[in-house]
C-alpha cells in the first residue's frame, strides 16, 4: 500500500507540474538600470514592492494596499500562489538554503548537490505561475558572524545561475542578515548571478541606504524584513532581559524605516516586506507580530496601510505609553507592586484590557526559529484596568515579564510590557529538551560536526516511525570505516571560544530513545566536550561508549548525578564508527531529566 501510494503521488505531482506549465502564464519581471538608477518592471510597468512576510490573511494584506507577499521557502505554496494571483498580489518565492547552525555542512558535496536539486525542482514547478515576482535564494544562510564563507556563497551563486538559466522572467535575490562583515563584498563580487540584495534589517533599517553606499554597494536592494528594533539591539536589564518597544513606538519605527530607506531611496530600493504579517513568538509573544494571536490588529497595520495605500484606516488602533513599575524591577518573592499604564483609543471606544505575567523566554536572537508560546502565570495579577495593575510577586525566583493588552470594539489592539526579576536562587525546570521534533526550537544546535563529515547526513525532521511526536533524527554515515560525530552546541559552533551554555544542576540523567536501521549498530553518547584547555569549557564531561542498538526503539541513559552541570555548552554528543556498508541510526526524545 505504501509503495502504491508513493507512485500515485509521483504521478499526481507530474500532472500538477504539467498543468502549471500548460495553462499558467508568467508575468515577466525585468530589472532595469536607467539614468535615474535601478527600476523593477512587472508586465512592462514600474513596480515598487509594497509587501509583507507572514501567514496572516492575504485578503487583509491586499485590502491594506499591499501588492506583494514573501515566503521563506516553497513548501506547500501552491494555494498561496493561486490566492495571491486572485487578489492581485505578487509573491517573492523563497528557496530555503541550509544553515550551518542547523547542521548543514557546505563542505559536504552530497548535501550541497541535494540542495541544488531541490532548488531546481522549485523553479521548474513554479516559474510559470503568474504570481511569481522574484526568487529569494536563501535567508540568512550566511550566518551571524562575518557572513563571507566562500563555500556558502559559491553554493548560492551556483543556484542563482541555474535559476537564471531556467527562468529568465524573474530576477534572483539573496537575503542576508543585515549588511555587516563581508556580506556586501560576497554578494557583489562573489555572486554575479544574484541580481538583488535582500536585506533583513530592524534597528538599523533607517540608516540602511547610507550604510550601503558607504560599503560600496551598487546592486539594488529590497528590505526583505523590517519592523521594530530587535531584542538584540535594545537596552537590557542587569539580568540580560531586553526592554521592548510599545506597539505605538513600533508603529513610529516602521514609518521611520520605510520613509528613510524605501520611499526615500528611489533608484536604489526596489521596495520592502514588513515583518511580521501575522503573530509570532520570538523574543516575546508580542515583539514582531503585526497582529495578536487572536487576530487583533496592532498600530503597525495602521501605519503600513497609510504608507501602502496613501491613507490610514478609518478606525485606528489604541495607543499606549510604556508601563511604569512603581518599585525597583528586582523584587522579593511575595512583594506587592503597583504598575501604571496609560492608553488612549482615537475613537474613544476602548472596550477591554488584559494584564498577563509570563516567564521570560531568555532567547532573543533565534534567527526566526520556531519557539513555543510561554504559559500565563496565575495568581500574580490581583487586579487591573486601563490605568494600572496590582501585582503579587511569584514565590519562585527568576525572570518574568508583565504584558498589558488594550482592545477597542472593532478588532484593534495595543500592547506594552516590562521585564522584572524575583530575587533568590533560580533553579532549572526539568525535563530540558535537546531534541523534540525539530532542530529549530531547542537550546543547543547540532553544529559541531566531527570526523569524516563529508559522508554524513543528519535529518532532524525525519517523519517515518518516530518514537514520540511527529519526527525523529535520522543520522546516516556512508563512509567505509572511519568515524563521525555531531555535537549539540550553545551557541552554534562553540568550540570553547564563545560564552554560552546552560545551568543543568539537578539533572540525574541525559536520556534518549534510539534504534538502528537493522539492529546491531553501535553508538557512543555523552554530555560535554570542551576541556579546560579552552577559554569556555564545559563544566562536566562524560561519555557512555559502545551502546549497541536494537531495531526497535530502546531508552538509553547517561548518568549525571554528583556532576557539576552549571555550564553545559555541549548539550549532547553522538559518535559512530563506519563499516563496509552505510550505517543509519535514529534518535528521538533527547532530554535532561531528574
Amino acid at each position: 500500500m505504501r509503495r502504491s501510494g508513493f507512485f500515485e503521488l509521483v504521478v499526481l505531482a507530474g500532472l500538477m507540474q504539467f498543468a502549471t506549465a500548460a495553462f499558467a502564464e508568467a508575468i515577466p519581471v525585468e530589472l532595469r538600470q536607467t539614468e535615474n538608477g535601478w527600476q523593477l518592471l512587472r508586465g512592462g510597468e514600474p513596480y515598487l514592492i509594497r509587501g509583507a512576510g507572514g501567514a496572516h490573511s492575504l485578503r487583509q494584506l491586499a485590502d491594506a494596499g499591499a501588492n506583494s507577499v514573501r515566503t521563506w521557502n516553497a513548501d506547500g505554496i501552491d494555494a498561496l500562489l493561486d490566492e495571491a494571483a486572485s487578489l492581485g498580489l505578487s509573491v517573492t518565492v523563497g528557496i530555503w538554503l541550509g544553515h550551518e547552525r542547523h547542521g548543514f555542512n557546505y563542505a559536504n558535496k552530497t548535501q550541497v548537490a541535494e540542495q541544488f536539486e531541490r532548488a531546481r525542482q522549485v523553479v521548474l514547478r513554479y516559474k510559470d505561475h503568474p504570481a511569481v515576482l522574484l526568487w529569494g535564494i536563501g535567508n540568512e544562510m550566511e550566518g551571524y558572524e562575518s557572513g563571507d564563507s566562500p563555500a556558502i556563497w559559491a553554493a548560492v551563486n551556483d543556484i542563482a545561475a541555474m535559476v537564471k538559466q531556467l527562468d529568465p522572467n524573474h530576477p534572483t535575490m539573496a537575503v542576508t542578515a543585515e549588511i555587516g562583515g563581508g556580506r556586501i563584498q560576497s554578494l557583489h563580487k562573489n555572486s554575479p548571478a544574484i541580481d538583488i540584495h535582500g536585506i533583513n534589517s530592524y534597528g538599523g533599517a533607517p540608516s540602511l541606504l547610507e550604510r550601503l553606499r558607504a560599503g560600496g554597494a551598487s546592486k539594488p536592494y529590497v528590505i526583505t524584513e523590517f519592523g521594530p528594533v530587535g531584542p538584540w539591539e535594545m537596552p537590557k536589564t542587569e539580568w540580560g532581559a531586553p526592554y521592548e518597544q510599545t506597539s505605538t513606538e513600533k508603529s513610529a519605527f516602521y514609518r521611520k524605516s520605510y520613509e528613510q530607506s524605501v520611499s526615500g531611496a528611489p533608484g536604489f530600493a526596489l521596495g520592502s516586506y514588513a515583518f511580521n504579517w501575522g503573530y509570532k513568538m520570538e523574543g516575546t509573544s508580542t515583539w514582531f507580530g503585526m497582529f495578536l494571536s487572536d487576530g487583533s490588529r496592532l498600530g503597525t497595520v495602521d501605519t503600513m496601510t497609510e504608507l501602502w495605500a496613501g491613507a490610514p484606516p478609518t478606525n485606528l488602533a489604541p495607543t499606549v505609553e510604556p508601563l511604569v513599575f512603581e518599585s525597583e524591577l528586582e523584587v522579593d518573592p511575595g512583594d506587592r507592586v503597583h504598575v501604571r499604564a496609560s492608553v488612549l483609543d482615537p475613537e474613544d471606544h476602548l472596550e477591554s484590557v488584559r494584564w498577563v505575567v509570563r516567564p521570560e523566554s531568555g532567547e532573543y536572537a533565534t534567527g526566526g526559529d520556531f519557539r513555543p508560546d510561554l504559559p500565563d502565570i496565575e495568581g500574580v495579577v490581583l487586579e487591573g484596568d486601563e490605568s494600572g495593575a496590582q501585582l503579587l510577586m511569584p514565590n519562585e525566583p527568576g525572570p518574568y515579564r508583565l504584558f498589558f493588552y488594550a482592545y477597542d470594539d472593532v478588532g484593534n489592539a495595543a500592547t506594552a510590557n516590562v521585564p522584572f526579576f524575583v530575587k533568590g536562587k533560580v533553579t532549572t525546570h526539568f525535563p530540558v529538551s535537546v531534541y523534540d521534533d525539530s532542530f529549530d526550537n531547542m537550546p543547543w544546535v547540532p553544529s559541531g560536526w566531527m570526523g569524516a563529515t563529508k559522508f554524513l547526513t543528519l535529518d532532524g525532521g525525519f517523519a517515518e516511525n518516530p518514537h514520540d511526536g511527529a519526527a525523529n533524527i535520522r543520522m546516516r554515515y556512508e563512509g567505509k570505516f572511519g568515524w563521525v560525530g555531531v555535537a549539540w552546541q550553545n551557541p552554534a559552533n562553540n568550540w570553547g571560544d564563545l560564552e554560552g551554555g546552560f545551568d543543568l544542576n539537578g539533572a540525574s540523567y541525559l536520556e534518549l530513545w534510539a534504534r538502528g536501521e537493522y539492529g546491531g549498530e553501535s553508538i557512543s553518547i555523552g554530555v560535554g566536550l570542551l576541556g579546560s584547555d579552552t577559554a569556555n569549557p564545559d563544566s562536566a564531561k562524560t561519555t557512555v561508549d559502545g551502546m549497541v542498538l536494537q531495531r526497535e526503539w530502546q531508552r538509553y541513559r547517561v548518568p549525571l548525578k554528583k556532576m557539576d552541570l552549571s555550564s553545559i555548552k555541549t548539550g549532547f554528543v553522538v559518535t559512530l564508527k563506519g563499516r563496509s556498508t552505510p550505517v543509519t541510526v535514529y534518535l528521538d526524545s533527547i532530554r535532561y531529566v531528574r
